[in-house]
């Protein structure tokens, strides 16, 4: 499944490992696309929606 997630508080290559590396920590098969400038999280995973929202919120993240 594609999911596509705002997520706002990105603001540097960090904090786009950090998105990434917990999506990842959660489903390491996961294809993880980080748009920084536009707040956008692109996620190809068979996990639930609310599962990967959830561990980006961990990190200190708002998602919508």
């Amino acid at each position: 499944m594609n999911h596509t997630f705002q997520v706002q508080g990105m603001t540097c290559a960090h904090c786009e490992m950090a998105v990434k590396k917990a999506v990842l920590r959660l489903d390491p098969h996961a294809k993880v696309e980080v748009d920084r400038a536009h707040d956008k999280v692109d996620v190809e995973s068979t996990l639930p929606r609310k599962d990967l929202a959830h561990v980006m919120v961990e990190e200190g993240y708002q998602v919508t």
